[in-house]
């Protein structure tokens, strides 16, 4: 069952397009990445579907209903933390925890009390004391304190140590389990990699690709280290083959994951002795998107 779903959404500021037509569909159970720079328009989606923001055109819908027209109705499913959480400074993080759980109409107490030992915050200090890091686990306390349907998470680890990003994947990794979908908006590869079921990538505002982990890395390329019993005769010249270099046990290089098969094929026939295979990464699909011709980062 379909959650959230954007058709064609475009967002213009004056002349300036944020969104140029982008689809997401996120399912019932699934946990769904969108990933991208700061810039690329993942906040300006996010704000659409919290019906902070109007479409310019295309339709955004959250739970079958319009995000823009019943956005109200829709918050009492959803749950969402910001990446620049701002708290009142003269109450304690308890306070607002309990401002709002109860806003929610729900009483969550038992899993307050769990998830404050869990983030190991002091819940009696004042939100004007907290630093950063405190300020995201107030937010992400609360959201998960609460019975949503839908988490939507803009950069929600940001200032978290490498502790609590545990903490929080353990969290998301339990939304799902219990049949809870989330849209995870970051630009920290490694935990998306980790978590997602789906992933789209935003490029200036167009999704330029989506699909699983698994779909999307045959645009990538698999680094190679290989040792022959005899030299192969202008390897550098074998379709798919990149960067390759000679170290002290034979070469390293890299290749285009679909010619993978044909290249080891090829240099077996020359005896092949040891051979290591890294599979590609989240972040080598990131920068094979971002990179220009010149090898540096757009």
């Amino acid at each position: 069952m379909t959650i959230l779903r954007v058709n064609q959404v475009t967002k213009k500021f004056g002349s300036f397009s944020a969104l140029d037509g982008i689809d997401l569909d996120v399912r019932q159970g699934e946990i769904y990445g969108f990933i991208g720079p700061n810039g690329a328009g993942k906040t300006t989606t996010i704000r659409i579907l919290l019906g902070i923001l109007q479409a310019s055109s295309g339709t955004a819908e959250v739970f079958g209903l319009d995000a823009w027209r019943h956005a109200v109705e829709i918050h009492k499913r959803i749950a969402y933390v910001p990446g620049e959480v701002s708290l009142w400074s003269n109450l304690s993080g308890g306070e607002v925890i309990d401002l709002f759980v109860k806003l929610r109409g729900a009483n969550g107490r038992n899993r307050k009390e769990e998830l404050i030992q869990r983030f190991d915050l002091d819940p009696t200090k004042k939100c004007g004391t907290y630093s950063k890091g405190n300020r995201q686990k107030v937010a992400l306390i609360a959201a998960f304190a609460s019975d949503a349907d839908l988490y939507i998470l803009d950069e929600p680890t940001s200032g978290l140590d490498p502790l609590m990003e545990q903490v929080f994947q353990e969290l998301i990794r339990e939304a799902k389990g219990a049949g809870k979908s989330v849209l995870l908006s970051s630009h920290i590869l490694s935990e998306v990699e980790k978590l997602c079921d789906i992933v789209s990538i935003i490029r200036q505002g167009r999704i330029i690709e989506s699909g699983t982990l698994q779909e999307l890395r045959h645009l990538t390329r698999t680094r190679v280290q290989v040792e022959t019993a005899r030299p192969v005769p202008n390897f550098a010249e074998l379709e798919g083959i990149h960067d390759l270099n000679t170290v002290d046990r034979g070469v390293v290089f890299h290749v285009d994951t679909d010619k993978l098969g044909q290249v080891i094929k090829e240099i077996s026939e020359y005896g092949i002795l040891s051979l290591e295979s890294t599979p590609p990464t989240l972040e080598d699909l990131f920068i094979h998107h971002y990179s220009d011709d010149r090898g540096g980062v757009r």
